[in-house]
């Protein structure tokens, strides 16, 4: 008898599902693969049925000799593994994200003979119940709680900086193929800098906290991934538990507050811009104060310490990002302005001898040659590309401008344009 293998990511089955199983079972001894939480988060909604549930559902499936765990979206060590004289898959992954999956497998079966079999993507009339979940994640009590539940299956969280609506479409579905499967971004982060300079106006907390939250219910309304917010200094401690509240009923995963107090300046100034921290105690207090306001057990306060901008020490670092988290902080990010990440592995080192399980949110602006692969080796949970969508757009805008006066036709500008087929189909249309 041929051996035949399958994988599924889904972790709720419809009639098409059950259909494909029983054919599948009909060409020989069927091993099901069921992916890992992580290998599903990684390029879709994390799954709504954890893994050993899952297990459980499909080994009480008829046909299904066994099932096995397949840790990443690339089918590569399992085939090498298992060596399946047939592998099974609906046709619907010709086009798409998994079209490089499916070129990886036909040619790893070719090295050893094995045969793909792809049978017509069954489209069930349940699928529209099905997928409201996935419509359903922008909603505040199903999106909110979506940063943490990450942070509990993946080791380390990509976050791409988004400031309006446009640029959270852009990260919602931004994929590309890599070794072992599809990625994509997990959460989105509405920093403070780029909120006031896509305004035209100073990052010094000008821009009130009205326009704030219009900004991410502007990016809200048209995605599904976690947002983590920029949250300044928090203001006042009494302003900050009343925002927070805000913030909670919109669905927001998480707010980040800085150590200083006083007019705000940009931290990437260091020591040029005069700038003071708050002291431990009092920030500390603001935290605690922000944890009792809190009324659901989703909803996260990142402290951010200045120590190492403001050149106050390592030694400073670590006793305050130690007495934040004792203070109910449930992770803290570490800033450096540095060109290496060096100091910001000495932290992350040090810090893990006594908090070992806290979050640790970095920020590589200015050591950017770090991967996000070895920024997590070293203890990262969190990496935020901060700054970057807002950055690159600029120099396309202005080069398109000056031409457009140079030439007095946007001929020449053409090629760095995107056209407005590629814009529209980032839209969501209603049906």
């Amino acid at each position: 008898m041929k051996t035949v293998y399958m994988c599924f990511s889904t972790d709720i089955l419809h009639s098409g599902h059950i259909d494909i199983i029983q054919r599948a079972a009909k060409l020989g001894e069927l091993t099901l693969g069921v992916l890992t939480d992580e290998a599903i988060a990684n390029y879709k909604r994390y799954p709504l049925i954890p893994l050993a549930e899952r297990i459980r559902l499909f080994e009480s499936i008829n046909g299904v000799k066994r099932v096995v765990v397949q840790k990443t979206l690339s089918y590569r060590d399992i085939l090498t593994e298992l060596k399946p004289d047939i592998v099974v898959h609906g046709d619907d992954w010709k086009s798409g994200v998994q079209a490089g999956v499916r070129a990886e497998v036909i040619q790893q079966l070719q090295t050893y003979g094995g045969e793909l079999v792809e049978f017509p993507y069954t489209h069930s009339a349940m699928e529209d119940a099905l997928s409201a979940p996935d419509s359903r994640l922008n909603m505040p009590e199903f999106r909110r709680g979506r940063l943490k539940r990450l942070l509990q299956i993946k080791p380390c969280l990509s976050v791409m900086e988004v400031h309006n609506g446009l640029t959270g479409l852009i990260v919602e579905k931004a994929t590309v193929n890599v070794p072992g499967g599809v990625r994509g971004f997990d959460a989105m982060w509405i920093s403070s800098l780029c909120d006031s300079t896509a305004k035209g106006k100073p990052d010094i907390e000008l821009v009130d906290w009205t326009s704030r939250i219009q900004t991410v219910e502007e990016i809200m309304e048209v995605t599904t991934k976690p947002l983590i917010l920029d949250g300044d200094t928090g203001g006042q401690t009494e302003h900050f538990v009343y925002n927070l509240r805000t913030l909670e009923r919109l669905g927001v995963s998480a707010v980040i507050i800085e150590d200083k107090v006083g007019l705000k300046r940009n931290s990437l100034l260091g020591t040029e811009g005069k700038q003071t921290q708050d002291s431990v105690r009092a920030f500390s207090q603001k935290i605690s104060a922000g944890k009792k306001a809190q009324r659901s057990k989703d909803f996260m306060i990142f402290a951010r310490c200045e120590s190492l901008i403001l050149e106050q020490g390592m030694d400073d670092a670590l006793t305050r990002c130690r007495a934040y988290a004792c203070a109910g902080a449930d992770g803290v990010m570490i800033h450096s302005r540095r060109s290496t990440p060096d100091e910001v592995y000495e932290f992350m080192r040090r810090f893990r001898e006594t908090n070992p399980a806290t979050p640790i949110v970095v920020v590589p602006t200015t050591y950017n040659a770090a991967t996000e692969a070895e920024l997590a080796a070293h203890g990262a949970n969190i990496v935020i590309h901060a700054n970057h969508l807002l950055r690159s757009a600029f120099p396309a805008m202005v080069k398109t401008a000056e031409q457009t006066l140079q030439y007095g036709r946007t001929l020449e500008a053409e090629e760095r344009c995107m056209t407005l087929s590629q814009i529209l189909s980032l839209i969501p249309t209603e049906d």
